[in-house]
């Protein structure tokens, strides 16, 4: 048992030596049982002196003939005079330049000091270039890992009072900076006078590198580095020619336990650092050891109990006390036993808030879910089922007739944002919408849809859907989510045709070959609806305000709100009279039978609006004139139309041309529909006249009778009731029954 008990007393303490050596040579820095100074030099790994305990490239040579021992690198003659983590000091030759006469010994005008080949580069970032004298020019060139290079710098002096101490700018001193990678560096030394110019104060040229941070130029230096051979520069190394990226996990990666590699940044290799929270040396075994910050009590960072953990430590407070533990933070505050208010307050505090956030939850699903059922509620109610089979029993209006949500349509137009509104009128609101895929269109708001008309506009939507113009504004589908149904048509970017007549700013803005293309177009859209659709549709509030124009100024028939399909077995229908003042057929007032032909007068009075340029109302006309369409037709019929002609159009449109479109006016705008042509007629004879001169028109032959003007309106324009009524019942097609039915429409 002694036996057993004297070898574990053995094996303990050899254990403990090792253990011991260990800490010792990472204290140090050496590899263990290797010298780690020289002289007063340390020599950390993994540079060494003695065999074995150096890396490849970093051995030293301790020269011991001086006293103290000097350290030369590998077996040259750099004296090697500090080693950090990042850089070598060392002393290197001064280049000199002297005048002749002088006894200073032999001149230096070239030197060099070569690492190449070595794991060192010069310090770009820590050593100058430096010159000293009055008529000196220095020269440095070398050969780098990245290109060659030639620098240098001129000093020269006129007395000694423009030199100053501290100053290298290149009066008595010039320096520079030299460029990254050099391994090599070569000094040449000249002087343009032979110094026999300023020899007074400097009778030498000095060229040198060194170390920035430990020297500063003295004007003393002129003449007293004469007696200097050397001066401290700077060596960058690093660890092998691999960036950190490529050399970690290889058998010959440096950096040992708890530590991190860094790359260098003079050249190619890598150098190593201990983590946060050790120090030590990163390059041996072990090397980086866990700083214990709470050995010292009087230091360490915890204001009570502190607890190491390797690479960092834990601050905590005894009993009674709370707080971070750190001194530079709360500290450890002793706790009351008092009431906890704070921490009921702020219990209650998080206990209602909980509350409130389940409450505000309940409500908004709730919420949501009514939105739901209203949403399904409108979407029966405006006849979304119906929409839905109609869709489905008729072949392509699945492409063309889509149903919107409500949500898609309140995020195209920002919530119907004011900013959105495109225009308003007697039947609702239009706003500018964005969809998700960045189509733009125009969604129309309506104000009020006629109970029980839900099958008629379903069937119209789906019909208007299937209407393929150029000429026609497209409807692109519908929203039934809403309490009145949104229509969704295709977007035209360049306003009403009225804002290009009347508005302030577009006076005379369109030419007469333009006025008259969107006539020809505008009328051709009209006869496509009333001939040419699945069913005929009648407009119905045919007007400059529903005629759109796009950037090309084509003209697109809008506003389909107040349109009506015609049943195929019949030529006119009887409904409520809507229209607009101004463009309502008066026959059409005066006994509500809707046909085709209401459309045709309220196109003359558009085609009377392109020629005049003025409002189909207009209260400073007298009062028998107010109406356009009267207005007209009385310049007409007193052989004076010319003079009501817009200036521009007057100048631009041949005489043969506009008389023709005169009289196409002229016979939309008889008072009895029968007598007007169609709408097929119109647009093919305005088209006629886009090419040619005016022709003979059917439907200009003739007109009413003009003698009973006077006896239906007397000198003061005042109306003669009784026999306006007897000419209108009796079929009269005059002017004055024009007069007095529309002053009878405007009451």
């Amino acid at each position: 048992m002694s036996l057993r008990l004297s070898f574990s007393l053995s094996l303990f303490l050899v254990t403990a030596a090792a253990a011991a050596a260990s800490l010792a040579a990472a204290a140090s820095g050496a590899l263990p049982g290797c010298p780690n100074m020289c002289g007063n030099v340390s020599v950390p790994y993994p540079f060494g002196i003695a065999q074995g305990c150096y890396m490849p490239g970093f051995r030293m040579t301790c020269n011991d003939t001086y006293d103290p021992p000097r350290m030369f690198m590998n077996s040259g003659n750099l004296h090697v005079t500090e080693i950090t983590d990042d850089h070598l000091t060392i002393d290197i030759l001064i280049a000199r330049d002297c005048y002749k006469p002088l006894n200073l010994g032999p001149d230096i005008r070239q030197m060099y000091v070569d690492v190449t080949g070595t794991p060192y580069t010069l310090s770009y970032e820590r050593n100058r270039f430096t010159a000293l004298g009055c008529d000196t020019i220095a020269i440095n060139y070398r050969t780098s890992f990245l290109t060659d290079y030639t620098s240098g710098c001129v000093a020269f002096c006129g007395d000694t009072s423009s030199i100053t101490n501290g100053s290298c700018s290149g009066i008595g001193c010039c320096q520079t900076a030299i460029p990254q990678g050099v391994k090599r560096l070569n000094t040449m030394l000249r002087s343009l006078m032979n110094h026999t110019t300023s020899f007074s104060i400097s009778p030498c040229s000095f060229a040198f590198l060194v170390d920035q941070e430990r020297y500063v130029f003295d004007v003393a230096d002129l003449r007293g580095f004469a007696s200097r051979s050397r001066v401290p520069a700077v060596l960058d190394w690093a660890i092998g020619s691999q960036a950190c990226e490529e050399v970690k996990g290889a058998p010959d990666y440096a950096c040992g336990p708890n530590s991190y590699c860094l790359n260098s940044t003079n050249g190619p290799g890598y150098r190593c650092r201990c983590n946060s929270g050790y120090q030590g040396n990163p390059y041996l075994p072990g090397g980086c050891q866990d700083i214990d910050e709470c050995a010292d009590a009087s230091t360490n960072p915890c204001a009570e109990i502190c607890t190491n953990t390797p690479g960092s430590y834990v601050c905590s407070c005894r009993s009674g006390k709370a707080g971070d533990g750190k001194k530079s933070g709360t500290g450890c505050i002793r706790q009351s036993k008092r009431f906890p208010l704070i921490q009921v307050v702020l219990g209650a505090g998080l206990g209602s808030v909980f509350l409130l956030a389940i409450a505000s939850w309940s409500y908004w699903a709730l919420k949501k879910r009514r939105m739901i059922v209203l949403r399904e509620k409108f979407f029966k109610q405006n006849g979304g089922l119906l929409l839905q089979q109609q869709i489905a029993s008729r072949d392509g209006a699945a492409e063309t007739a889509r149903i919107f949500t409500s949500r898609e349509l309140e995020e195209a137009t920002d919530n119907y944002s004011e900013s959105r509104v495109l225009g308003r009128g007697g039947y609702g609101t239009v706003y500018k919408g964005i969809l998700p895929d960045q189509k733009v269109v125009a969604i129309k708001k309506s104000k009020v849809v006629e109970e029980g008309q839900v099958e008629q506009f379903i069937n119209e939507v789906v019909v208007l859907s299937q209407v393929i113009h150029r000429n026609v504004v497209k409807i692109l589908g519908c929203c039934l989510e809403t309490p009145v149904p949104l229509l969704v048509y295709e977007y035209v970017p360049n306003g009403t045709l009225t804002h290009h007549l009347h508005d302030g700013g577009h006076v005379s803005s369109l030419s007469w070959e333009t006025r008259l293309r969107i006539a020809a177009e505008t009328a051709g859209a009209l006869a496509y609806l009333h001939s040419a659709a699945a069913r005929p549709i009648i407009h119905r509030d045919v007007k400059t305000a529903n005629i759109l124009l796009d950037k090309a100024y084509t003209a697109k028939v809008a506003d389909f709100g107040a349109s009506r399909l015609v049943p195929l077995d019949r030529a006119q229908i009887t409904t409520l009279v809507q229209g607009t003042l101004g463009y309502l057929d008066p026959e059409y007032f005066q006994t509500g039978q809707l046909t085709e032909k209401s459309d045709v007068y309220s196109f003359g009075v558009v085609l009377a609006e392109l020629l005049t340029g003025q409002k189909p109302l207009s209260p400073t006309r007298p009062q028998q004139e107010k109406n356009l369409a009267i207005y007209f037709l009385l310049a007409m019929r007193g052989n004076r139309a010319f003079q009501i002609l817009e200036p521009r159009v007057r100048n631009e449109g041949s005489r043969e041309q506009l008389e023709g479109v005169m009289e196409v006016a002229k016979g939309c705008l008889r008072l009895k529909g029968e007598e007007r042509p169609t709408m097929k007629e119109v647009a093919a004879e305005l088209e006629r006249l886009r090419r040619a001169s005016a022709g003979a028109h059917p439907w200009a032959e003739g007109g009413g009778d003009d003698t009973a003007y006077h006896s239906l309106v007397d000198q003061r324009g005042n109306v003669n009731a009784s026999a306006y009524y007897t000419s209108a019942s009796s079929g009269d097609d005059s002017i004055e029954a024009h007069i007095l039915l529309s002053l009878d429409m405007q009451r």
